[in-house]
């Protein structure tokens, strides 16, 4: 099934094979329809995730979620600069420096300069990060399994695909 849609400026017609499109017709003019644009959808389940993890993880550990997420990276892989933390896990460089300052300031965190700029460190949890790391990893996955609850497995590997694809194609559309 091929659809063709107008751009905004009406000038160029946009090909989709979608089943459900991202837009709908509202008082003769294409409006986003929320719920099956998927910039929106993906925004509205982070949003809802990152302010419920947020809360839950400073109520219970005193960390925020950009704590939790460069704690994850670097349990995920130890001894890497800033720099590479932002890299893949898609946060600024200002968070990143602030959750990496706010780590070392509770002691969960070991760092050694690199050698060639002393500005620069590499970073990794220390025992203590790692415990509290595996703690939180608890929680998160409790979260994780109930916004998949009722999801049948195929179709939670479907979007699981389809979101790496999603993934991989991001730089495209920056």
């Amino acid at each position: 099934m091929l659809n063709e849609k107008m751009t905004e400026h009406g000038d160029e017609a946009v090909s989709s094979d979608r089943i459900s499109q991202s837009t709908r017709e509202r008082d003769g003019r294409l409006v986003v329809d929320l719920e099956n644009y998927v910039p929106h959808l993906l925004s509205a389940v982070n949003n809802a995730l990152s302010g419920g993890a947020s809360k839950v993880y400073l109520e219970r550990f005193d960390i925020g979620i950009a704590e939790w997420r460069v704690m994850s990276m670097l349990a995920i892989e130890p001894r890497i600069q800033a720099s590479q933390i932002c890299d893949i896990i898609k946060i600024d460089k200002g968070a990143a420096s602030r959750a990496l300052s706010r780590l070392d300031a509770k002691g969960l965190l070991g760092y050694d300069a690199v050698v060639t700029d002393q500005r620069k460190r590499i970073w990794w949890l220390n025992e203590a990060g790692l415990s509290l790391h595996d703690t939180i990893l608890q929680v998160a996955l409790g979260r994780e399994q109930k916004l998949v609850e009722g999801i049948e497995p195929q179709d939670l590997e479907a979007f699981l695909r389809a979101i790496r694809t999603m993934v991989r194609n991001v730089n495209s559309v920056r």
